[in-house]
């Protein structure tokens, strides 16, 4: 007995369309493949929902002021931004309430940041809706994390 194909059915390949939208994973964190470089961490951005597209630009654009040679990636679905020199200082993510901005070596930062992490020595702080980051505050810890020793779990 043969088979035939419906007419109008395509076979689905298992691969994204060019030029749609990234998946949105749990909290709205968007799906983007992992690559280095600025324009995945754009991509990310641009993919981001709401309110927390306007942090992750807000973030971007401090980090780049602050450390002007930054690296920049896409792991696990999260930015990470570092120096060739020390590694990589910072990542963050979005989750459903707010968005988790990772700092690697953040028991070593002045002050030190706000929540702790089961990871030594990474620390953490947390941008809600609605809330304005403290751009001295956060300028001196990306400053500080950026001349420290960072996190080498890929190359930089």
């Amino acid at each position: 007995m043969a088979t035939s194909k419906k007419p109008g059915k395509k076979k689905k390949s298992g691969k994204k369309k060019i030029g749609g939208k990234p998946k949105l994973l749990a909290g709205g964190n968007p799906q983007i493949a992992k690559a280095d470089g600025d324009a995945p961490v754009r991509a990310f951005i641009a993919a981001t929902p709401g309110w927390k597209r306007d942090v992750g630009r807000r973030l971007d654009a401090l980090i780049v002021r602050t450390v002007p040679n930054v690296r920049k990636a896409v792991r696990w679905n999260s930015p990470f931004y570092g120096t060739e020199a020390n590694g990589w200082f910072l990542s963050f993510h979005c989750l459903t309430k707010y968005v988790k901005v990772a700092l690697y070596r953040g028991t070593s930062l002045h002050p030190v940041p706000p929540v702790a992490s089961k990871n030594e020595g990474t620390r953490y702080f947390h941008v809600h809706e609605g809330e304005q980051i403290d751009v001295d505050l956060v300028a001196g810890w990306i400053r500080q994390a950026s001349e420290l020793p960072g996190w080498a779990g890929f190359d930089c």
